[in-house]
C-alpha cells in the first residue's frame, strides 16, 4: 500500500511540475537540433576492400584447401591490427606527405573490419572532407598491399575496390545523425526534468494543503483562510460600503417599532 502511495505521489509531483519538464525538453531538443544542423561539421566516410591470401604451394594451385581458407579467415583479425600499427601508418606518412597527418592521427581516423567472417577486409576512413577521406583510405590500402608480404608470408594481396575520389552522386555525411541526436537529447532532457521536479518538491518544506498538516503536524484542520485576489476585492468592497455607509448629505433613517 505504501509503495502504491509513493508511486502516486511521484505521479502527482510530475503532473504538478509538468510545465518545467516540458520547458527543459523543448530547450534541450532545440539546442541539440541547432548544434547538429548548423554548428557540428558533417563527417563523411570513404572505404576500400582488401582480400588477403597466404602463398599457395604448387600442389594446392588446382585444388581447394578448406583448411587454408579457414586459416586465412582467422588471420584477418591479425591483419586488421597490423593496418593500424606504425609499420603501415608510418609508411603512409612518409609516402604521402601531402596528407599532412601523423601516424597517431591516421590511427584515430581509420577503422578496419571484416565482412561476415570472410577473407575480405574493409578499410573505412572518416573525415570532414569526402575527397580527403577517400585519399587516405586508398593510401593506406596501397601501402598495406606493398608492405604485408615483408611482414607475413603472403603474396596474394588484392584491392577489390578503391574509394572513388569523385563520386557520381554527392555522398551523404555519416555524422551528425540529427534524428538520433534529437532522440538522445529528448530522453536525457526528460530524465533531467523529472529528476529536477522531484528534487524541488522534496526541498520545498512549506505547508500548502490539509494533507500536509495531517502528515507533518498530525493534527486535524479546524479552519482555512482563503486568499482573496485583487479582482475579488475590487468587486466586493464597493457593495459592502454602499450598504453600510450613507452618502454625503443624507441621513441614516431607521424604523422604530413598538
Amino acid at each position: 500500500m505504501s509503495q502504491e502511495l509513493d508511486l502516486r505521489g511521484y505521479f502527482q509531483i510530475v503532473r504538478k511540475r509538468s510545465w518545467l519538464i516540458v520547458l527543459i525538453v523543448v530547450l534541450v531538443c532545440l539546442l541539440v537540433g541547432v548544434y547538429s544542423a548548423f554548428i557540428k561539421k558533417p563527417v563523411y566516410e570513404a572505404s576500400t576492400k582488401i582480400v588477403v591470401n597466404q602463398k599457395s604451394t604448387q600442389s594446392d594451385v588446382n585444388q581447394l584447401d578448406l583448411n587454408q581458407i579457414n586459416t586465412n579467415i582467422q588471420l584477418i583479425n591479425t591483419y586488421k591490427e597490423i593496418i593500424k600499427t606504425p609499420a603501415i601508418l608510418d609508411r603512409v606518412v612518409t609516402n604521402y606527405p601531402e596528407l599532412k597527418l601523423s601516424a597517431e592521427q591516421l590511427s584515430e581516423m581509420v577503422n578496419v573490419s571484416s565482412v561476415n567472417q570472410t577473407q575480405v577486409m574493409t578499410v573505412q576512413v572518416q573525415d570532414t572532407s569526402y575527397v580527403r577521406a577517400a585519399e587516405i583510405a586508398n593510401a593506406i590500402s596501397d601501402v598495406f598491399q606493398k608492405e604485408i608480404p615483408t611482414i607475413f608470408n603472403v603474396q596474394n594481396v588484392s584491392i577489390l575496390n578503391k574509394a572513388s575520389i569523385e563520386p557520381l552522386t554527392r555522398p551523404e555525411p555519416v555524422a551528425p545523425n540529427i534524428p538520433l541526436n534529437m532522440a538522445i537529447g529528448f530522453i536525457i532532457a526528460l530524465m533531467i526534468g523529472v529528476g529536477l521536479s522531484i528534487l524541488l518538491e522534496y526541498l520545498d518544506d512549506t505547508i500548502k494543503t490539509e494533507e500536509d498538516v495531517k502528515q507533518i503536524l498530525d493534527m486535524p484542520t479546524l479552519a482555512m483562510i482563503i486568499k482573496v485576489g485583487q479582482e475579488e476585492k475590487a468587486t466586493e468592497t464597493p457593495r459592502s460600503q454602499a450598504s453600510t455607509i450613507p452618502k454625503r448629505g443624507e441621513r441614516n433613517h431607521g424604523t422604530i417599532s413598538k
